[in-house]
C-alpha cells in the first residue's frame, strides 16, 4: 500500500456536502422545537429605560420574549471572562448599551417568521449617551494593554531610535488598515436542548470543548452537564473561535420557555456582535546601510477595542521575526470605542501587520534602489531574531527562489509605469510570507473492528479545511488500512479532547495524536498474530511483520500475508482499540513558524483607477503538506482574502451612531469569482522533524499574509503612487492627480 499522507486524496467529507446530508448547526431538528430571533440596540452608548413587550407578546405563536427585565440571572462568575478565548458577553443582566447592534432582547416563536413580527412590535425607549467612535480622534487616549494572545505587548532589543537617527537611508510612514468583518457562507447558528437540567447544543463552533465550558461557566453549571456537537461547519475563519452572547442566550431562552430553540444569525447581524477585525494604524520606520541592510526597524500599532474588552490586533509582532536587524522596537496600544469586540480573523495580526512591513520594506527598496527580493535576501533572519532560537525547519530562501522563477520577476522593468498591456499599467510586486507555527495537546482514539476496517475519534472540529480527510490519511499510513476503510468522528464535546480550530494549529495537534493511536494499533494486531497459534505469523518476530493495505505482511516474505479481518474474527471479532495524545515540544529549543514568497501582477486603468489582479505566484515552506489537494484549496482560500483585503474590504460605520452601513454582501464588498486571476501556489520540499513526527505545520492562515502587500507593492511599481491606506480604491489612485 502506498502512502496516502501528502497526496491529493480525495476529501472523506466531500460525498456528504455534494448531497446535502452533511448536517450544520441550523439543520438539526427537535421535536417541539421554537425558533429564536436576537433584537439588537439601535444606539451606541446608553441605557434602556423600557421596553414594551405587550404586543410581541400577544402575538399568536410567540412562546417568549427575553429581555433584561425578565432573563435569568446569571452566576457573578458568568460575568467574568478571560479574554482572548473567553468573552465578555450581553447576557440581558443589565439596562446598558455599550455598542449599537448590542443584544438586548430575544424572542421565541413558533416559526421565524412569527418571532421576526414579533420582534418588529418592540418599543424600546432608550437614555443615550454620546458614545466614542472616531478612532483617529481617540488616538490620544491610547493605552498599553497587559498582554497579547502571543507574545509581549512591547518588545525590541538594541537602540532603535539612536540607530534610526543615524541611518545612511531611512523611510517613515504610516499605514492603516480599515475595519473587516467575517462573512462565512454559513452564518452563526445554535440549537439548545434541555433534557432536564443537561444541556445538548449544536453550535456552528471552531471549538467545541472551548463552547462546552463557556457555556457551563456562564451558566453556572457543571460542564460535564453540557455536551457540543459541530459535525460540520460552513467556515468560520475565526469568528466562530468563541461561544458568543447568542449562544447563552439561545441556552437561556430554551431553559426558560421549556423547549428546544434555535437561534440563527441573519447576515447583517454577523456585523458587530460576533467580533470584526479591527483597523490598525501602524507607524513603520526602517534604517538602512547604503548596502541595504538594516540597522533599525520601529513598528508601533494602535487600534480599538471595545470599551468592556481588551482585544488586540497583535501586527507588530511579524516584525519580530522577520528579518535580521541589531536594532528594533516595537509595541501596540489599544483605545476605546463604543463598538463591539473585535475577534480573530483569519491570520490576526500577520495580515495586517505584514502589509505594513512589507510596503515599508518595498519603499526601503525603492530608496536604495535595489531590487526588493534581493533586499530581503541581504536582511535574511537565520535565526529568530526575537529570541535568537534556530527555526524548526525553514525553506524561505528556497520560495524565494521557486516563486520569482515561476512568476517571471526577473522580466521586470524597474522603472515605474514602465511595464504595458494595450491600455493598462502593469505593475510587479512581491513581498514575504509567513504564520508562526502552532500546536496544543490533543487526544483521540482508534477501534479497529473485526470486518478490519477502523474508527477514528477526536474532539476537533473540520471547519471546511479537510481534518476528516487528513486524519483518515494519516491513521491509514500508520496503520496499514486504507484511508477508505477508516471512519472518522468529530465535532463532540463528548470525544477526546482537542484544541479550537484556530491559530492553524488543528493538523498540527491533532494528526500527531491520531498516528500514536494507529501505531498501537498496528502493534496490537501485529501481537495478536504473534501468540495466535493459527496464524501463520504464530511465534515470530514481531520486527518482521507489518501490515499494508489491510493485511499482516511478513517483510521479508511479501507473497507470505493474513488480512486484518480474519485475524480478528477467528479470534472472536474482539475489536483492537487504543489511545493517542500528542503535545508540543515544551523544551523551547526551537522557534517555529511558516513562510512563503507572494509576487503579484495587477494592471491598471490609468483613467478610471481601476485595479485588476491578473496573476500570483506563492511558494511556501510550510513543513510536510499532509494533503496536496486539500492544502491547495486552503492556500487558494487565503490568497483570494488577501486580494479582498487589498482591494475590497471595509466595514463601514456611521460616526454618529455607530450602525454599520454596509451590514450586507451587497455592498461589504467580497471578490467573487471574475475578480480572482490566475493562481499559481507551490509548497517546496520541506519536513520539519522538529516541529511533529509528522513534520507537517498548519497552513490554513498562512495564504492571506503578504497578499494585500504584494499586491500595493505592484500597485506603485505600475502607477507611483504609494497606497499606505486599504482597501486600494479607484479615489485614492485618482486623487491628487493623474495615475501616472
Amino acid at each position: 500500500m502506498n502512502a496516502v499522507v501528502g497526496t491529493a486524496f480525495d476529501r472523506k467529507d466531500g460525498p456528504a456536502k455534494l448531497t446535502g446530508t452533511a448536517n450544520y448547526a441550523s439543520d438539526f431538528d427537535s421535536a417541539r422545537m421554537a425558533y429564536a430571533l436576537l433584537v439588537q440596540s439601535t444606539i451606541a452608548k446608553g441605557h434602556i429605560e423600557s421596553i414594551d413587550t405587550s404586543r410581541a407578546e400577544n402575538l399568536p405563536g410567540v412562546v417568549l420574549v427575553m429581555t433584561h427585565a425578565n432573563a435569568p440571572k446569571l452566576p457573578a462568575e458568568a460575568q467574568k471572562a478571560n479574554p482572548p478565548g473567553e468573552r465578555a458577553l450581553s447576557l440581558l443582566q443589565t439596562n446598558e448599551v455599550r455598542y449599537n447592534g448590542e443584544p438586548i432582547a430575544v424572542v421565541v416563536a413558533d416559526s421565524p417568521e412569527v418571532a421576526r413580527a414579533a420582534a418588529e412590535l418592540l418599543t424600546v425607549h432608550y437614555a443615550a449617551d454620546t458614545p466614542t467612535l472616531d478612532f483617529q480622534s481617540a488616538l490620544a487616549s491610547a493605552y498599553a494593554p497587559k498582554e497579547l494572545a502571543h507574545g509581549k505587548t512591547d518588545s525590541g532589543w538594541g537602540d532603535a531610535k539612536s540607530a534610526l537617527a543615524s541611518a545612511a537611508v531611512k523611510i517613515d510612514r504610516v499605514y492603516t488598515t480599515p475595519m473587516e468583518s467575517h462573512n462565512p457562507m454559513e452564518p452563526h447558528a445554535t440549537l439548545a436542548v434541555w433534557n432536564g437540567d443537561t444541556l445538548t447544543v449544536h453550535d456552528s463552533t471552531q471549538g467545541v470543548s472551548g463552547t462546552r465550558k463557556a457555556l457551563a461557566k456562564k451558566l453556572g453549571i457543571a460542564a460535564e452537564k453540557v455536551r457540543v456537537v459541530s459535525p460540520y461547519i460552513g467556515g468560520g475563519f475565526g469568528c466562530k473561535g468563541s461561544a458568543w452572547s447568542h449562544v447563552v442566550l439561545a441556552a437561556m431562552a430554551a431553559r426558560q420557555s421549556g423547549r428546544p430553540v434555535l437561534l440563527a444569525l441573519e447576515r447583517q447581524q454577523m456585523f458587530g456582535p460576533v467580533g470584526y477585525r479591527p483597523p490598525t494604524r501602524q507607524h513603520v520606520a526602517l534604517g538602512a546601510d547604503k548596502d541595504g541592510k538594516l540597522v533599525a526597524v520601529v513598528h508601533e500599532v494602535t487600534s480599538p477595542t471595545s470599551t468592556f474588552e481588551d482585544w488586540t490586533e497583535s501586527s507588530a509582532t511579524v516584525t519580530r521575526m522577520m528579518y535580521a536587524c541589531p536594532n528594533v522596537s516595537t509595541s501596540h496600544r489599544l483605545v476605546k470605542l463604543n463598538l463591539g469586540t473585535p475577534t480573530f480573523q483569519r491570520a490576526p495580526g500577520l495580515s495586517t501587520g505584514s502589509f505594513a512591513l512589507e510596503s515599508a520594506m518595498d519603499e526601503l527598496a525603492v530608496a536604495l534602489n535595489m531590487d526588493p527580493v534581493e533586499l530581503r535576501l541581504r536582511n535574511y533572519a537565520e535565526t529568530e531574531p526575537e529570541s535568537g532560537k534556530p527555526w524548526s525547519s525553514k525553506k524561505l530562501r528556497d520560495c524565494y527562489r521557486d516563486a520569482a522563477d515561476r512568476f517571471g520577476w526577473s522580466k521586470r522593468n524597474p522603472q515605474i509605469g514602465s511595464m504595458r498591456d494595450g491600455d493598462r499599467i502593469i505593475g510587479y510586486g512581491m513581498a514575504t510570507v509567513t504564520y508562526p507555527a502552532h500546536s496544543m495537546p490533543a487526544n483521540a482514539t482508534l477501534r479497529v473492528l473485526g470486518d478490519g476496517s477502523a474508527h477514528v475519534r477526536c474532539g476537533t472540529q473540520d471547519i471546511g479545511t479537510g481534518t476528516y480527510t487528513i486524519i483518515a490519511q494519516v491513521a491509514a499510513d500508520a496503520l496499514g488500512i486504507p484511508a477508505e476503510r477508516i471512519q472518522v468522528e468529530l465535532g463532540d464535546s463528548d470525544l477526546p479532547n482537542a484544541p479550537v480550530s484556530g491559530g492553524s494549529m488543528t493538523a498540527a495537534s491533532v494528526t500527531p495524536a491520531v498516528r500514536e493511536a494507529a501505531l498501537k494499533a498496528r502493534a496490537e494486531i501485529i501481537a495478536r498474530a504473534l501468540v495466535d497459534p493459527a496464524s501463520p505469523f504464530h511465534g515470530r518476530d514481531a520486527q518482521d511483520l507489518t501490515i499494508q493495505a489491510g493485511a499482516v505482511y511478513d517483510a521479508k516474505n511479501p507473497q507470505q500475508r493474513e488480512l486484518v479481518a480474519v485475524l480478528l474474527t477467528r479470534g472472536g471479532g474482539q475489536p483492537v482499540e487504543t489511545q493517542g495524545s500528542a503535545k508540543p515540544d515544551e523544551s523551547g529549543k526551537f522557534a517555529t513558524h511558516s513562510f512563503g514568497a507572494a509576487f503579484a501582477e495587477v494592471g491598471v486603468d490609468p483613467e478610471l483607477g481601476e485595479v485588476r489582479v491578473r496573476r500570483i505566484v506563492v511558494s511556501y515552506s510550510v513543513g510536510k503538506l499532509l494533503n496536496a489537494k486539500t492544502g491547495r484549496s486552503q492556500f487558494l482560500g487565503g490568497i483570494v482574502w488577501g486580494i479582498g483585503m487589498a482591494l475590497t474590504e471595509e466595514t463601514q460605520v456611521d460616526p454618529a451612531s455607530g450602525r454599520v452601513l454596509n451590514a450586507n454582501l451587497a455592498q461589504y464588498h467580497v471578490p467573487v469569482a471574475a475578480d480572482i486571476p490566475d493562481i499559481q501556489v507551490n509548497a517546496v520540499e520541506e519536513d520539519d522533524q522538529n516541529f511533529n513526527a509528522l513534520g507537517a505545520r498548519g497552513i490554513g492562515e498562512i495564504g492571506i499574509t503578504g497578499v494585500p502587500a504584494a499586491i500595493a507593492n505592484a500597485v506603485y511599481h505600475a502607477t507611483g503612487k504609494r497606497i499606505r491606506d486599504l482597501p486600494i480604491t479607484p479615489d485614492k489612485l485618482l486623487g491628487g492627480g493623474t495615475v501616472a
